[in-house]
């Protein structure tokens, strides 16, 4: 299945280490058709140069630097605005998302969904190592948001997701700290009507580089977007809003 409507907007920092993996696994599992934008931050970046060796073997690799503000934000962005696809995925550099997934998730795409999400809490997936406190919380929102307000996904808060360029122009981006702009998009496109969907992917803890999530940083901006789903579900049932 040719991957010709696809951008991938990998946003990177200092992963030269996981490269050569990382461009393997896209091109077994995704193919040389879909649009690669490596979305940086400075010119110092070690994935650079590394990244660029693939320049050949990848035909639609291209480097996207940060125009929205330095971080995982302003990179994720600036691929936004750098796509020129109908779909765009959301990718870590750092090997932790299950890339066999994708021919699934641009399936569910093309049959109707604006977001797509790489589940770990579904029926299927799995996560494999991290912090247990983040992994409690994580599968805690994920899980009962399917249930509550009936979210087309049981996991709320992976950054591993398909977009589709009509749901990315109909909405204004409001996070301001990092991957809780995964759960603002999905809690919005559902509250819009837009159909979400989930495949089950296997998530797996880095093993080298450094990790930009910071757990007690971030986690109000996920609570924050938890919230607008319940108080979304409350309103359409018409029930007083929880206090």
């Amino acid at each position: 299945m040719p991957l010709s409507d696809v951008s991938l907007v990998i946003p990177v920092y200092n992963e030269a280490e996981n490269v050569p993996a990382l461009f393997a696994s896209i091109a077994q599992h995704v193919g040389p058709d879909a649009e690669v934008l490596i979305c940086y931050d400075g010119d110092d970046d070690d994935t650079l140069p590394a990244a660029r060796e693939w320049v050949g073997r990848l035909p639609n690799l291209r480097f996207v630097k940060n125009e929205f503000g330095r971080g995982p934000l302003g990179a994720i962005r600036s691929g936004f605005s750098a796509s020129s696809k109908p779909a765009v995925i959301v990718m870590m550099a750092d090997l932790s998302d299950d890339l066999a997934c994708i021919p699934a998730m641009v399936e569910l795409f093309r049959g109707g969904c604006h977001v797509v999400a790489g589940s770990r809490y579904m029926k299927g997936g799995r996560q494999i190592g991290g912090p247990l406190l983040k992994r409690s919380l994580s599968r805690l929102a994920g899980v009962s948001l399917h249930y509550l307000v009936r979210l087309g996904t049981h996991d709320a808060t992976n950054s591993f997701r398909l977009y589709s360029r009509k749901l990315l122009d109909s909405v204004t981006i409001e996070s301001d700290g990092g991957f809780e702009l995964g759960i603002e998009l999905t809690v919005k496109a559902h509250l819009l009507g837009f159909k979400v969907g989930e495949v089950p992917t296997t998530w797996t803890d880095r093993t080298a580089g450094t990790s930009r999530f910071r757990l007690w940083k971030w986690l109000p901006k996920y609570l924050r977007w938890y919230l607008r789903a319940i108080a979304g579900a409350w309103f359409r049932l018409g029930l007083p809003s929880p206090q």
